[in-house]
């Protein structure tokens, strides 16, 4: 439709009146970022506008950019178009975007994740609903199979195998993406078990964390311990792309694990060689994908990054106008650095 506020182009997801792209997968002139993961920030835009809060993990993940960071809730106007960023609770800094242009209000939401009543995410600002004509969501997970459980009874079972590892002398070796998974598993885990040790990637974003204020137990790099009987007590947290590696071999005998949303499905665990799969993911689950979009009032949904054919149905049984965008974003089920 002529008076869409974002249509797609070649280059990802465009808003004509303001001239800009959200997320664009090619260079542009003018980009908004709705959070920092490889997928929707890359290299090579010109101007970037961020939520305040993304401003250090986009730095250490893009280097040096040209980036306008907008506080939650700050508005600015670009060619008429008024543009405010509002939390998505999905890893720090992540946000929604807000257009309002012509007497239309449009969000996109990017990824994000609707928390219970306890399970709010420490690592990042809560999902915060914003009403809408228009909501652009994701659907990463967009089946009704996935559910999650909450989150302090998984915690509990990571809890309960790392100390079974320890007590029989072997290194717990818990895969989860560097970005977003890493830290909030960190946040999460009894760290008086045993030490812990990070890869090099994790660390790195660990740091732009704590500089954001980001509560995270003290964290040893492999190379920094040198004590075997230390690191058979450790967990080991690792994006999932150095299964297998040289890199885990200073941990001699270990049990490993993965943590995201894929492990819901058996097969998924199975399929990779894991002793373990703990579900927890930093996307909404079906339900979660429901009360969001419900919240927002919207009488119009666009579906995009996952299961979009499901979820078109399931809306358009509600009685909302319901479509589909098609991207270049990467597939969070087959990508080491996805963020399931």
């Amino acid at each position: 439709m002529s008076s869409d506020l974002v249509v797609q182009r070649p280059e990802g997801l465009y808003c004509p009146p303001g001239d800009f792209f959200i997320d664009p997968w090619r260079p542009v002139d003018r980009a908004v970022i709705t959070h920092a993961h490889a997928d929707h920030a890359r290299r090579g835009h010109a101007h970037y506008l961020a939520a305040a809060p993304a401003e250090g993990v986009l730095r250490a993940r893009l280097g040096e950019v040209t980036l306008q960071a907008l506080a939650y809730g700050e508005a600015v106007e670009h060619r008429g178009v008024r543009i405010s960023l509002h939390p998505a609770g999905h890893v720090l800094g992540s946000a929604q975007v807000r257009l309002e242009h012509g007497g239309q209000v449009w969000v996109a939401s990017g990824d994000y994740f609707v928390s219970g009543a306890d399970d709010h995410n420490p690592t990042c600002a809560p999902f915060e609903p914003v009403r809408c004509d228009c909501f652009i969501t994701e659907s990463t997970f967009g089946l009704p199979v996935y559910r999650w459980r909450p989150q302090r009874e998984v915690y509990a079972d990571i809890d309960a195998w790392w100390r079974a590892n320890a007590a029989e002398g072997r290194a717990s070796v818990l895969f989860g993406y560097s970005f977003g998974k890493a830290q909030r598993l960190l946040a999460g885990v009894d760290a008086s078990i045993g030490p812990i040790v990070v890869h090099g990637a994790v660390e790195a974003l660990n740091a732009a964390y704590r500089a954001a204020g980001v509560a995270l137990p003290p964290t040893l790099l492999g190379t920094e311990v040198s004590d075997k009987a230390l690191l058979q007590r450790a967990l080991v947290v690792a994006p999932p792309s150095v299964q297998g590696s040289p890199w885990l071999r200073r941990f001699g005998g270990y049990a490993d694990a993965f943590a995201s949303g894929w492990m819901q499905l058996r097969g998924t665990r199975r399929r990779q060689g894991l002793d373990r799969g703990f579900v927890l993911s930093d996307h909404a689950d079906w339900p979660g994908l429901q009360r969001a979009i419900a919240a927002t009032g919207a009488s119009r949904v666009i579906v995009t990054h996952g299961y979009e054919a499901v979820m078109v149905r399931w809306l358009s049984g509600q009685g909302l106008q319901a479509g589909s965008f098609a991207t270049e974003y990467g597939d969070d089920r087959l990508e080491p650095d996805a963020v399931a």
